[in-house]
């Protein structure tokens, strides 16, 4: 058994390896802003706006059937349980991939 200094030690150089010093190594200094058209910027809008939505109603979708395919396969062979989360969990890529998209388009 550790005792709690020894924990609390190695949780604050966990933090610190994890999380701060890469944050402090990727810093960048602050660079001017550049005025942006209005309509540039809608359209940036629109476009994540579309990449966030899209992404989520194709996973949606794609959980609704595996839902429902994995109730009916849960109620034969309750054994395959692990693999029926494991496949409604998965159309979540999806989403987080568009969210990851729609940063990038919003950001750049």
């Amino acid at each position: 058994m550790m005792d709690k200094r020894l924990t609390k030690v190695l949780s604050v150089g966990v933090f610190l390896t994890v999380l701060v010093l890469p944050a402090m190594a990727f810093a960048q200094a602050a660079e001017p802003t550049v005025a942006v058209a209005w309509q540039v910027a809608a359209a940036k809008a629109i476009a994540a706006g579309l990449a966030m939505g899209l992404s989520a109603l194709g996973a949606a979708y794609a959980q609704a059937k595996i839902g429902s395919a994995g109730a009916g396969t849960l109620a034969e062979r309750p054994e395959v349980a692990i693999w029926v989360i494991t496949l409604q969990a998965l159309p979540e890529v999806i989403v987080l991939l568009g969210f990851v998209s729609a940063i990038m388009i919003n950001g750049a």
